[in-house]
Parts: C-alpha cells; structure tokens; sequence
C-alpha cells in the first residue's frame, strides 16, 4: 500500500474515534486535539474505550493527561513508528484499509438475513458481541448501546437459519482524512462460522457506506483467519500501532 495511504488511514484511525467521542459527550465523552495529540473519551471506566493519538513529534502529554483527569478517566494511546517511553505497551493494532474503486464484494450468502439494529435490538446486539469475543454482555453493553440510532453509525444483525448470529457495525467520519468508515465490532458466533457469514454482513456495511460517499474504509484485524477474510474484499495492510496504557506520566520523560 503506498505510504500517503497508510498515513490517511492512521489519520482515519483518529478520525473515528474523534466521531465516538463526540457521539458519547452527554455520557461524559468527548474529544480534543492539542499539540501533536488527538484525545477522544468514551465515559466509560476502561482505558481501551478512552483514546488518544500522537500526531507529531512533540505531542502535549500534560493536556492530554487534563482531559482525561477531568474526566475520571484511564486511557491508552496509540503511536505509529517512533520510540515511546510514556506508558506500558498493551498490544499492536494490524491495521487494514480499503479506497471506494479497490472494493471487491463478495457474493450474496443464501438464505442470510441483514437487517440495520436499531435501539430495540441492543439485548441481541450485546449478547452476539460478547459470545464472540469472550466478554460480558453488560460490560459491552455500554459501549454498543450509543451506537444504535446513531446518525454516523450503521449496526448490522445477521439472521441465518433462525435468529440472529452476527453483528457489525460501520460508523462514519469526515474528519482530516475525508469521508471515511471504520468497520468494527465484526462478531459472528461459533455456529454460524465458515459460511460467508462476515463477509456478506461486511459487503453490505461498506456498499451503504460507499453509496453514502466515503472514499476509504479501514478496520484492525484481531487474527489471521480475520485478516483473510477482509483480504478478500480487497483490504491491504496499511500499517500498525502500537498501543500504550498511560499509567502515570513521567516529569523526566
């Protein structure tokens, strides 16, 4: 992937969640940019759901450290190709990315059913995404829950066969990197896997998002069997970050 497309991704990356944080700011989130740095907060009392990212060479740790006080709040940051001292290293986001013309859709799945979850279906929503990833569906359901009904995000459920068994989400932004969609929150439970199931619920997402003017769509991939699939809708690697929990802020640092 060329390098001007790596770095639109990365500003995408931030892009989007700048977009939940201000989507959250009446459940005491919201977002900022200050030297070098982009914070976004959820509300929410984990440091996964509270973000910031450097953007430049001499990002001000010390605003960003306000914001998130203020706020009651852990976080993480995310950097891109530079040495960093400020934090402990949690894990590396696989970066994958996608422009409007490289899409490659994949084929109608018989017999899947794709609705748009609205805020009657956050039970389903919630339960499908914690089966998935290992999680409590009442420590996710927070997180879900602003998303739905939401103007900039899409969230799919996916019926094969009987009720449903998959959800994801797309959620828009047209910040600094243009009009863009992150696909997250890819969740498909064990039954329902190897059939086509992501892909089909993926290809739907992005049409909408793309028929609604986004030039570039973007999403980490957890795994390789993930990474595979989204490979064959045309992502590329578009780089890494790495991640940091910012435990405390070194005065010598």
């Amino acid at each position: 992937m060329p390098a001007e497309l790596v770095q639109r991704t990365r500003i995408a990356v931030a892009d989007a969640w700048q977009a939940e944080g201000l989507l959250r700011e009446s459940l005491g989130g919201g977002a900022a940019a200050f030297r070098d740095v982009r914070v976004m907060a959820s509300g929410l009392p984990r440091p996964h759901w509270n973000n910031a990212d450097v953007t430049g060479p001499d990002p001000d740790l010390e605003a960003a450290h306000a914001f998130y006080a203020e706020r009651g709040l852990p976080w993480g940051i995310r950097v891109a190709g530079r040495p960093w001292q400020h934090g402990r290293h949690v894990m590396r986001q696989r970066l994958m990315a996608l422009t409007r013309h490289s899409f490659q859709p994949a084929r109608a799945l018989e017999g899947l059913r794709l609705t748009l979850a609205g805020p009657g279906e956050v039970e389903s929503v919630a339960a499908i995404d914690a089966a998935a990833f290992g999680e409590d569906p009442q420590t996710n359901r927070p997180w879900i829950e602003p998303h739905l009904g939401a103007t900039c995000v899409e969230t799919a459920l996916a019926a094969l066969g009987g009720g449903p068994v998959a959800t994801a989400y797309t959620l828009r932004s047209d910040g600094l990197a243009g009009p863009a969609l992150y696909l997250g929150g890819v969740a498909v439970l064990e039954g329902a896997r190897r059939h086509g199931v992501a892909a089909a619920m993926a290809t739907r997402l992005l049409q909408r998002g793309f028929a609604a003017g986004a030039e570039l769509a973007h999403l980490h991939a957890d795994t390789e069997a993930s990474a595979r699939v989204f490979a064959r809708l045309g992502f590329r690697e578009a780089g890494e970050l790495d991640v940091y929990l910012v435990e405390r802020l070194d005065p010598c640092g």
